[in-house]
């Protein structure tokens, strides 16, 4: 094991709340391209990387401008040659302008090329419709050989990235924009490929992934205890490679499912929860928080269009206690 390595591999501190996963992630690898002659950082003109200080690894910090498509084409060829590229963008460029090349160029390929997508969901909500990216689960989870990441606060972010350097493959990994709700003090920290159960309960189930869905499944299962129905909380911050066993597990006698995430209802968490609850015998009724099949309208912050979209602890209350009758 290399230096690099064992350092990647150590446990990452708990990250103050103050600060966001995108800066938790910006640290890190600033830490970690010195050490490691095999990391790239490829920007996109994000602004993320202003004023970082990559000491004797400034060389392979490269700046390519607002051209998403041939970003990931010059991170695949990086890759191809032995580097390990970090790519930098928004979520919403990389899965819809990007698209095709991060297709054809690194999943086709299996090439080790870590897309580190940040603004996601409707966390850039004040630039309005055009940077919200509701689609980008459903895009990535579809690729062969991709492994999606949701880490659900800024330590999380931190660990995963920590984890995913050495993993073959290309890797995406969904970041928000601002400083986000925490992991309860004590929970440990996530493992890539196994769901983390936050809460134990036997008469529903709550599956959620990212920041605020995390959080809102948290604070519904919180107030659906004050009222006898105990809740079980997944958090699922790795999409694939799914587990697939614990939600089984969690699922077998609940009276139902129900999925949260910041993300069109079609196509993401709530769809892969679906598809693997419906090879089961006598599958348990499934309902889905996310946002419907419309975009969401008008600028504002993340919260406010959080709850214009219906996913709010209420709503996961609400269905819940639909589960009942």
């Amino acid at each position: 094991m290399t230096s690099a390595t064992a350092e990647r591999t150590a446990p990452a501190p708990r990250t103050p709340p103050e600060q966001s996963a995108r800066e938790a992630y910006r640290d890190l690898l600033a830490a970690l391209l010195p050490d490691d002659e095999q990391l790239v950082c490829l920007d996109s003109d994000t602004g993320l990387f202003n004023g970082v200080d990559f000491g004797s690894a400034a060389e392979r910090y490269i700046n390519l401008g607002i051209a998403e498509q041939n970003l990931m084409g010059v991170a695949a060829a990086l890759a191809r040659e032995g580097r390990v590229p970090f790519v930098n963008t928004m979520a919403a460029f990389a899965s819809s302008r990007a698209v095709e090349a991060v297709k054809l160029d690194i999943a086709l390929n299996d090439l080790p090329v870590r897309i580190v997508a940040t603004h996601a969901g409707l966390s850039a909500g004040h630039l309005g419709s055009t940077h919200h990216c509701l689609e980008d689960l459903a895009v990535m989870r579809l690729l062969p050989n991709m492994t999606v990441l949701v880490p659900a606060d800024a330590a999380a972010a931190r660990e995963m990235i920590r984890q995913c350097a050495d993993l073959p493959g290309p890797v995406y990994v969904r970041l928000g924009r601002h400083a986000g709700p925490t992991l309860p003090a004590g929970t440990q920290p996530p493992r890539i490929g196994r769901a983390q159960k936050l809460r134990d309960g036997r008469d529903v189930v709550l599956v959620a992934a990212g920041p605020h869905p995390v959080a809102l499944a948290l604070a519904a299962a919180d107030d659906l205890a004050r009222s006898g129905i105990a809740a079980c909380v997944l958090n699922m911050h790795t999409i694939k490679p799914f587990d697939s066993a614990a939600l089984l597990g969690a699922a077998h006698g609940a009276r139902g499912v129900i999925t949260v995430e910041e993300h069109w209802r079609a196509g993401g968490l709530g769809s892969l929860v679906a598809e693997t609850l419906s090879g089961t015998t006598n599958p348990p009724r499934i309902h889905r928080i996310g946002v419907g099949d419309h975009f969401v309208s008008g600028n504002g912050d993340q919260q406010h269009l959080l709850g214009e979209a219906g996913i709010t602890k209420e709503a996961v209350v609400a269905a819940a206690r639909q589960f009942e009758n």
